[in-house]
């Protein structure tokens, strides 16, 4: 028996699935930490299902009363891996992954526990998703926020849906068609997040956060939820899945991988380095 085969599986103890994602017990808190330092944490396909499986784990424990999510050293969550993995976890493509919907952003948004995501850096991509996806996210003055996706030639609906509802059209427009970074404190006044918090103070604020939401009456809580998601409402599915499995995609990862800008890109504005 190989040292693998000794390693609990989901839905066995608290393993997610992968290495990359830790899941450890705080008293009545299940802390996922985003941990793959060597790739500045992004993340694959096993990750963001370990993500998924995670608020169902703790939705079914009722030795826990909710789930905070963070990352280690300087980053959150940039998004997907889009450099190709390092061959432990990187069990399939994107695209088909993406098909087979195993992102958890759907997950967080029904969540019957609260979930608080605790962002101590750089966050982007489908990291910021997570952000955006859960009951509140509570973040470092030093976390930076981007949507860089329409320069990976994906046409994120979900991004497009979820933004103009949450910060208006005009600011998506901003941040989808420019790229451009946020810092902590430009995302809290546009109500992307909900409060920004000294670096050192992110952990115990954010389990103070996670300990009030879990307080509420959990029936009427849902009765919230459900009607916060509709507000929400729903995204170009279709529409978004031509796109990430089209050309303009293609282009765009081998851009990414290539560190250049993408063939779109004119001439005279294209940059050193990837976009």
């Amino acid at each position: 028996m190989t040292a693998t085969e000794n390693i609990p599986r989901p839905p066995d103890g608290d393993w997610l699935g992968t290495p990359f994602l830790r899941f450890e017990r705080e008293g009545p808190f299940g802390v996922v930490t985003l941990d793959r330092p060597e790739a500045r944490n992004a993340m694959t396909p096993a990750m963001y299902f370990g993500i998924r499986y995670a608020v169902t784990h703790v939705e079914n424990d009722p030795d826990l009363a909710g789930l905070l999510i963070t990352g280690t050293g300087d980053v959150f969550a940039p998004g997907g891996d889009l450099g190709g993995g390092d061959g432990v976890d990187d069990w399939m493509s994107f695209g088909p992954a993406l098909s087979m919907d195993v992102t958890p952003f759907e997950t967080l948004r029904q969540s019957v526990k609260p979930v608080v995501s605790a962002v101590n850096g750089l966050c982007q991509g489908g990291g910021l998703q997570i952000a955006m996806c859960s009951d509140m996210a509570v973040v470092s003055d030093r976390a930076t926020f981007r949507v860089p996706e329409l320069y990976r030639g994906i046409a994120d609906t979900y991004y497009s849906q979820m933004l103009a509802r949450m910060i208006g059209p005009v600011r998506t427009r901003d941040l989808m068609f420019t790229g451009r970074t946020l810092d902590a404190r430009e995302a809290v006044d546009w109500g992307m997040v909900a409060r920004v918090v000294p670096h050192d103070d992110l952990g115990a604020v954010a389990r103070d956060v996670l300990a009030q939401c879990c307080r509420t009456a959990p029936k009427a809580r849902l009765v919230v939820k459900s009607s916060l998601d509709n507000y929400m409402g729903l995204f170009d599915r279709i529409g978004m899945k031509a796109s990430y499995s089209g050309p303009e995609a293609v282009e765009g990862f081998v851009a990414f991988k290539q560190r250049r800008a993408p063939e779109w890109v004119h001439p005279d504005l294209r940059t050193e380095g990837r976009l």
